[in-house]
Parts: C-alpha cells; sequence; structure tokens
C-alpha cells in the first residue's frame, strides 16, 4: 500500500458530516446548504440536446487528446476572453481536454513532480491557504512537500510571494494558482502574474493557474485576467512553464458533465498527453460536442453572472449590518468573520436554523501559528435567489439571537 496514502488530511465535506454527526435540525425549516460549491442554476437546454444527438457515440472508443471540434472551441473562447491572438494558440498543441479540474489538477502533479530530482529533501509544491484540497493531496501523493502560503485580509487575500526563502525556491517544481480564488474571491493581478512568471525562468517551476472560477465576476466591464493573458502581454508567445486549467461546472453550471481543459506551454501539455494516454482519462466523444456547443456560447454565461450579482447583493444587504462580510472580487462564495469558533459557529448555526455553511478552517492549515480559515466560514451562494435570501435571514437571526453581530451596526 501506498505509504503516502496516510499523509492525506480527510476531505472538508468529511470533517463537516462529522462537526454535524447526531444534530437534529428544527423540523420546520427546510434545509439549505450554503457548504458545497456546487452551482444549482439551471444547464443550458442545449447541452442536453447535444448529448441525446450524439448518444450513438457511445459506441466509438474517444482519444485521449480529443477531437478536433472541441480543441477548436476552446482555442476561439480563450482567444476572445482572454485577448490572446489566435495565431498564439495552436489547438494541435496548446490545448487538451480533461474531466473536470479536479482530475487535470491532480494528474498534472503527478506528471511534472520529480521526486528524483538530485536534491537532498522533497521537491517543494506552492499552495494558497487556504486552498482547494486537490492540491494538496496531489502534492503529497506526488511526493512533494507542501509549502502553504496565508492569504490574509491585509494582501487582499493574495499570498505574499516576497515572503518565500530563496532556499524554498530552489526546491520549488510546481506553483498553485487559484484566481479567482477559493474560498476568498481574489483576483490575481497582472503584477503578480509578472513577478510569479519571473521567478519561474530563475527557478524552473511551471505555474498552474487554476481559473475555474473566472467567468463569475461582480462587473461586466473588469474581468479576471488570466495568466496565458499575462504570458502574451509579455511576448511569452511559448506560454514556457505556464499552465492555465478552465471548466464548465461553475461557468455554465454543468458540474456533473466533468469537462474542462487545459492550456499553455506545448512541450507540458505533450506530456501531460503521454501521461494521460496511460492514465485512461479520455472525455467521451458526446461529452466533448457538448462541451464544444458551450465553450461558443456566452448568453448563457452572462445570465449566470446576473443571478448571482442579484444574490450578492440581497444577501449582502441583509447580513451587512450583522455580521463581517464584504463582496469578493469574482467567484459565488462570502468569506465572513465570526466573533466564535468558526466551527461553533457552523454547528450551532445548523442546529438552530438547519443551514449549513463550511467552517474556514477545513480549507486551511495551521502555519507558524497562523490558520487563516479561524473564525470564518465559507458560504457558497450556489442556490436560488429565493433560497440564498431565506439562508441570509436565518443567519442574520441566528446572529442576533446569540448576541454574535460584528456588523456596521457595531462599529
Amino acid at each position: 500500500m501506498n505509504s503516502e496514502l496516510n499523509e492525506l488530511h480527510p476531505y472538508p465535506f468529511e470533517k463537516l458530516t462529522a462537526l454535524k454527526a447526531g444534530i437534529t435540525p428544527p423540523a420546520h425549516l427546510p434545509h439549505i446548504a450554503l457548504s458545497i460549491g456546487e452551482p444549482k442554476h439551471t444547464s443550458p437546454a442545449f447541452v442536453v440536446q447535444a448529448l441525446a444527438e450524439n448518444l450513438d457515440k457511445l459506441a466509438v472508443y474517444p482519444s485521449t487528446k480529443g477531437i478536433p471540434e472541441i480543441r477548436q472551441s476552446v482555442a476561439r473562447w480563450l482567444s476572445t476572453r482572454f485577448a490572446i491572438a489566435s495565431t498564439l494558440l495552436d489547438p494541435e498543441k496548446h490545448i487538451l481536454p480533461v474531466n473536470g479540474t479536479r482530475e487535470a489538477l491532480f494528474a498534472i502533479t503527478q506528471t511534472i513532480i520529480d521526486r528524483n530530482s538530485q536534491q537532498a529533501k522533497k521537491p517543494v509544491v506552492i499552495s494558497p491557504n487556504p486552498f482547494y484540497q486537490i492540491y494538496e493531496g496531489a502534492a503529497l501523493l506526488a511526493g512533494a512537500e507542501p509549502v502553504y502560503l496565508p492569504c490574509l485580509e491585509e494582501n487582499n487575500f493574495t499570498p505574499d510571494y516576497d515572503s518565500v526563502p530563496e532556499a524554498t525556491w530552489q526546491r520549488c517544481q510546481m506553483v498553485f494558482i487559484c484566481s479567482p480564488g477559493n474560498p476568498t474571491g481574489s483576483v490575481t493581478s497582472a503584477d503578480t502574474y509578472k513577478k510569479l512568471i519571473a521567478l519561474s525562468d530563475k527557478y524552473g517551476f511551471v505555474l498552474i493557474a487554476d481559473e475555474c472560477y473566472s467567468e463569475i465576476y461582480c462587473d461586466e466591464n473588469v474581468k479576471p485576467i488570466g495568466l496565458l493573458e499575462v504570458c502574451a502581454q509579455l511576448g511569452r508567445n511559448d506560454f514556457k512553464n505556464c499552465l492555465a486549467f478552465h471548466s464548465l461546472s461553475k461557468r455554465s453550471n454543468l458540474p456533473g458533465l466533468r469537462s474542462g481543459f487545459v492550456a499553455g506551454d506545448a512541450a507540458l501539455i505533450a506530456k501531460f498527453l503521454l501521461y494521460r494516454t496511460y492514465h485512461g482519462c479520455a472525455m467521451p466523444i458526446q461529452v466533448q460536442l457538448a462541451s464544444a456547443a458551450c465553450w461558443d456560447d456566452e448568453a448563457h454565461v452572462l445570465e449566470n453572472r446576473v443571478q448571482y450579482r442579484k444574490k450578492f447583493s440581497q444577501v449582502l444587504a441583509i447580513l451587512r449590518d450583522v455580521m463581517d462580510v464584504q463582496q469578493t472580487d469574482a467567484s459565488f462564495y462570502l468569506w465572513p468573520k465570526t466573533t466564535i469558533d468558526e466551527e461553533a459557529f457552523a454547528k450551532e448555526l445548523f442546529k438552530q436554523q438547519n443551514v449549513t455553511v463550511l467552517p474556514g478552517s477545513f480549507l486551511s492549515r495551521e502555519v507558524n501559528g497562523v490558520n487563516p480559515g479561524k473564525k470564518r466560514i465559507r458560504i457558497a451562494l450556489v442556490a436560488s435567489v429565493e433560497e440564498c435570501v431565506e439562508a441570509a435571514k436565518r443567519i442574520r437571526q441566528f446572529i442576533l439571537e446569540n448576541n454574535l453581530q460584528t456588523g456596521q451596526q457595531a462599529h
């Protein structure tokens, strides 16, 4: 048995199940789950139609590289969305379809990390903290040491890369960037990307940009910038050591389709294709065709953002004067502070109001005595507008009844 399995932490939702065990919430209040980042908006009808029209493709083995249609569709979308000249993106070399970013983020780590490098210590993988737990698990099972950089409010929830010692950079083989961030919603700036690219050139590590929330943002005139977009601005036309990961799960309300892509450095894509050929994870052809149609359509994505803005606006109006909560830059999360232990807050909220949120510490690790998720909770505004508003009213009632308010009225 792989001994590195023993290093894995329980997944956040396993911890949440254990936290809620034995509690019977009020039966008269329907349960509202704001804990899992699973979009509940309606999936695009044309995607369902595309799947149905291509069910005969079930009789065909899919190739790992994917059919030209999906790679061409992705190339068009990337060029338009991130202002990258279409001549820079070769669908044959720069793009690979994947079965959702969760699977691909894990697999790319196994592809890149060289545990047999001529180093006395384990290779390093740098991760934001808090973080998507796949980053940690992928690093551990690849034989690497995760190094966690806290995402704190005073730094706009962006890791302080200047704080990383020279010795750590020398051992670093990969840096995970999550932008917009989960759970903070913070967007990485172009200057930060440029700094990381310069560090990558100096030390030779790979930049992995998890951009699956890039299409959920608050201002149509201020779109989150992407890693490959910054490469294009720098004239880094080979996207050396840079890979961006995107998904249809959040953008298009299709978490069950398990469809995404990775794009960037052609040399890395070629190695990743080799790994995936043996990994046995080709995307079914009918899913590829439906995905291609989805990347070519923006109308449903625009409507998606309209719904999220309604939820942010109405929920924040209810909570702001009783809770320290701010509008995030992007994503569909809120990352508010609590006045009591975050686990106690989540447990009692469920017990008293039948609303589930995720304790922030379940998404982060304590480093040097600091856990960035302490006294914070993650609220995922994934339910309908009506349910989110109802949940916000119950959270407000819970805070007031338990004298836990810290909002604008308390300042």
